[in-house]
This record gives structure tokens, C-alpha cells and sequence, in this order.
């Protein structure tokens, strides 16, 4: 897939929310584009570079780029490890490994923040819930070690907290067009 075009590779990613954006965000009162387009503004509110929001738009790609039945299914709350398969997508269309890295490190923080802090646990949706018993559960303390070394922790933990704030409804998707015009600088830096 590198081989393709800026443009091309853009419209593959942007296709996937088209043509799957308008379905149901696995429990939630919002869709999926309606999901990760308020991750990407909350990130570009708090005036994080470009790939820190692309990432924030990006972090449930996995949910939309896996064939369906393809995948193994969290009891009907998305696809198994699709933090890791939207990650493997982006890298193949030649996004950044640190824009990879923070969609496939989100579930990562809150396996962590349920080990830190358990009323966190408590915080979770229904679905969140459900859905960290198939995600490895809560940390173990050797995990959690490793996790603080990370130098993108507190980023990462970021993302996590917009994951869980971006549930509104009735917030209308107008970022679209700009996180499209994103991505294709993006590619063009040559990452």
C-alpha cells in the first residue's frame, strides 16, 4: 500500500468512515465517526500537534478497517485487538510509527488507569467494561512498571481520557475536511 498515492491512501482511510462511520459506536449513545471526530478535537482543543490528533481520530480505525467476520468480535462490542489491527493498517499506509503507536496504546491506558486508580473502573461505561475483561484486564504491577517508563505515558493516558469524553451526543462532525487535509500533510512530511 505504500505505493499508492497521498491522496489515495487518504481516501482509503477516510472510505472506511463513510462506509462504516454512521453504525452504532459498540453501546454508546454516538456513532462512530461521531466517537473518534470528537477525540480528534478535544486533542486539537488542547493544542497537540497534528499526529497527536490524527491519532485521537484514528484510535478505533480497527473497528472499521478488519473485514467483517474476519476478526474475532468482543460479544458484539467491536473487534478483538483493534487497537493493534488499526495500528498495523495506519503503518502499512506509511503514517508515523508514534501516530501507530498512540492508537495502539490506548487500550494499554485503560488497562492502567484501572490499576492506578480503581474508581476508574467505576467511571467506565457498561461497554468499556466489557470490553477490558477481552483487553487483558486490569494491569498487573510489573505491567503498570513498564507502562510509567514509556516517555509518551502521560499522552497516552491523554488519549484514554478523550476516548472517554468524546460520547456526546448531538455534537456535530465538521472537522472531517480539515483532518483529511491532516492526514495528506502527514504523509507528505515523508514519515
Amino acid at each position: 500500500m505504500l505505493a499508492l498515492s497521498t491522496e489515495t491512501k487518504v481516501e482509503k482511510v477516510f472510505a472506511l468512515y463513510e462506509k462504516y462511520g454512521d453504525e452504532d459506536y459498540i453501546g454508546e449513545p454516538v456513532s462512530q465517526l461521531e466517537h473518534m471526530s470528537q477525540a480528534a478535537a478535544l486533542a486539537e482543543a488542547e493544542g497537540h500537534d497534528d499526529e497527536v490528533v490524527l491519532a485521537a481520530f484514528f484510535h478505533d480505525i480497527g473497528h472499521l478497517c478488519a473485514p467483517h467476520g474476519e476478526v474475532e468480535s468482543m460479544d458484539g462490542m467491536g473487534n478483538v485487538d483493534h487497537e493493534k489491527l488499526g495500528a498495523d493498517f495506519l503503518r502499512e499506509l506509511g503514517f508515523s510509527e508514534r501516530l501507530a503507536t498512540l492508537v495502539e496504546s490506548h487500550v494499554i491506558a485503560k488497562r492502567y488507569l484501572t490499576y492506578k486508580y480503581p474508581e476508574y473502573y467505576n467511571k467506565l461505561s457498561p461497554a468499556s467494561k466489557t470490553t477490558l475483561e477481552f483487553q487483558g484486564g486490569v494491569m498487573s504491577t510489573e505491567e503498570a512498571h513498564a507502562f510509567e517508563a514509556n516517555p509518551d505515558a502521560e499522552l497516552i493516558i491523554k488519549l484514554r481520557y478523550w476516548d472517554d469524553k468524546a460520547k456526546e451526543m448531538h455534537i456535530p462532525v465538521d472537522n472531517i475536511k480539515h483532518l483529511k487535509s491532516l492526514a495528506v500533510k502527514h504523509l507528505n512530511k515523508g514519515n
